[in-house]
């Protein structure tokens, strides 16, 4: 019974926490990615043709589902620094301000990337053989989440609901 709860919560929180999920995973691919090319160069004195493509696609998707999960959780310091300087009257047109900035700009960066996505539509890697889709799509996954969430707070500065706390 005690074994049944080591795996089933982590699968709780898996399910519950999807993107800190898929980030933690990526994450630990693009490491054991990069740690078998270290070990492969100097200890078998072979070179992987593949590994430092594919970190490099694994840090475009890390590095874009890691700025949707930190807007998420309010880990940029700089809209928390703004808001902070105004008087509490002000605060929350300002904070709804700068939420429509935010999703102005993701709005425009998604429908761009798309545009560009679409227009990688027929090259390839040149190692690993896949379209280059794949790994540009991160930045239309990214926006995208970057703009759901800003929606999502300007309707909470809007409605007059308080700022969730940080989950983490």
């Amino acid at each position: 019974m005690i074994c049944l709860t080591y795996i089933l919560k982590p699968m709780r929180a898996a399910v519950r926490h999807p993107l800190e999920t898929v980030i933690c995973a990526i994450l630990v691919t693009m490491t054991v990615v990069v740690f078998s090319q270290v070990i492969a160069r100097y200890v078998l004195q072979q070179s992987l043709s593949w590994s430092e493509e594919l970190a490099r696609f694994l840090l475009l998707w890390l590095s874009m589902l890691s700025a949707a999960y930190a807007y998420r959780i309010k880990a940029h310091f700089a809209l928390q620094v703004v808001v902070s300087r105004f008087p509490e009257k002000l605060r929350r047109a300002v904070s709804t301000s700068i939420h429509i900035v935010v999703a102005a700009f993701f709005a425009v960066l998604l429908y761009y990337s798309i545009i560009f996505v679409k227009g990688v539509a027929g090259h390839t890697a040149p190692t690993l053989q896949i379209s280059m889709q794949i790994p540009y799509s991160s930045i239309v996954v990214g926006s995208a989440l970057i703009l759901f969430e800003a929606m999502k707070d300007i309707w909470r500065c809007l409605a007059g609901t308080p700022e969730r706390a940080k989950e983490g």
